[in-house]
């Protein structure tokens, strides 16, 4: 019998599950997973799960019986520790070994972490599984104090989330802005937003040392000799992709990701990577793009399947990401790690009324990415004038009368 292996149980393992089963494959499915859990999706842990609004099984991708229903070998609590390319297996902790005809990685990211003296004292937490947000979710009480290391997306997700809690929250960031990825103009409408709801936010700062008391986390020495009192610290300083498996392996990888082409291919016909580790060759904006967003876990498996089922297909996606933050709701779209202007539609000033969009605009008044805040239609004509690799007029796209599709 044919023999398909996933390694990685989060939300991009599961779809593959659910894309080879939809799409008439009978052979055996094997999904492992590191994790005891069901695979589940993670953006919740930083915003609904913390803030009270979801439950586990409310983002758990399949219930139990599904896979059971659907002859899904599901393999919990079980961490694939090797790949044989040329014998086409894989290999577990435990010494065990599964042959596969066609392998998917899709193995994630971790939290990264930070070489300073106290970084593993009790009360120093990361967030990356369920299991990190139920420890981290236990010192969010009314009153507590929170220091947080980054402000980047899960910095700022948990501090909105714990300051609907009552905890008081002190971020220290080392750059000038928090998000300067979207760059500066946006960067200040988060810094505002934070520090309206009372968030204590250290840019320019830097951490020597997490203070500890009796092996516990105590709060944070900075730099310039300043303390940070708080009950629990949040390491929040980016993700780092788990692409060692296949480095190991002997799978190309580079910029921390494995190489794949547009049909989400590695450098052996025989496997696949999507999502985090996923360093994917994308036709629509000609450009190799490496993202840790939801949005890939969701789409790519179903290319990636075709192609394990021998019609590879092209996977042309725009990057997509979404943030919820107070009254803040935010969707962007498109690919800016270099723009020449940014314009809005809209007065992102208005704090009574926080509804607008920005756009990312190149030299040439193309627009590479656009983001709508609190506006929850009009994300498909963005897509639109995106692809369409065509010069605005940015008075035209700062009206909001104007159609974005007449600008």
């Amino acid at each position: 019998m044919t023999a398909f292996v996933i390694v990685g149980g989060g939300l991009a393992g599961a779809k593959a599950a659910e894309a080879l089963r939809d799409n008439g494959f009978e052979g055996s499915i094997v999904l492992f997973t590191a994790e005891e859990h069901l695979p589940y999706e993670r953006p919740p842990l930083s915003k609904e799960y913390l803030a009270g609004k979801k439950a586990l099984a409310d983002f758990t991708v399949d219930p139990a019986d599904w896979y059971r229903e659907h002859d899904v070998d599901l393999r919990r609590g079980v961490e694939v520790t090797t790949i044989d390319l040329a014998g086409h297996t894989v290999g577990t902790a435990d010494g065990a070994r599964q042959p596969y005809d066609k392998l998917l990685l899709a193995t994630g990211s971790s939290a990264r972490r930070i070489p300073i003296p106290g970084a593993d004292a009790e009360g120093v937490h990361y967030l990356r599984t369920v299991d990190d947000a139920d420890a981290l979710l236990a010192s969010l009480t009314d009153g507590a104090r929170l220091a947080i290391v980054g402000a980047g997306w899960i910095g700022l997700e948990v501090a909105a989330s714990a300051r609907d809690r009552g905890v008081a929250v002190t971020i220290v960031e080392s750059a000038e802005l928090p998000l300067l990825t979207l760059g500066r103009e946006v960067a200040h409408i988060f810094a505002a937003l934070h520090r309206e709801h009372g968030v204590d936010l250290r840019l320019n700062g830097s951490v020597s040392a997490i203070a500890t008391a009796g092996g516990n986390a105590i709060g944070l020495e900075l730099g310039d000799g300043s303390v940070v009192n708080a009950d629990a610290v949040l390491i929040a300083v980016g993700a780092k992709p788990n692409s060692e498996l296949a480095q190991e392996a002997g799978l190309e990888t580079a910029e921390g990701g494995v190489l794949v082409d547009s049909s989400l291919k590695t450098s052996d016909d025989d496997v696949y990577a999507v999502g985090d580790i996923a360093a994917a060759e994308n036709p629509l904006l000609g450009v190799r793009i490496r993202t840790e967003h939801w949005a890939n876990a969701q789409k790519q498996p179903v290319v990636a399947v075709a192609g394990m089922l021998g019609s590879p297909g092209v996977y042309d996606e725009l990057p997509y990401f979404f943030t919820d933050q107070y009254d803040l709701g935010m969707e962007y779209v498109g690919h800016a790690p270099t723009y020449a202007q940014v314009v809005f539609r809209g007065d992102p000033r208005n704090q009574a009324k926080r509804e607008f969009t920005a756009f990312w605009l190149d030299g040439g008044d193309r627009v590479l990415a656009g983001m709508n805040v609190n506006i929850w239609e009009g994300l498909d004509d963005i897509k639109t004038v995106i692809g369409s690799k065509r010069a605005v007029h940015p008075d035209l796209l700062a009206d909001p009368e104007v159609p974005l599709t007449d600008c």
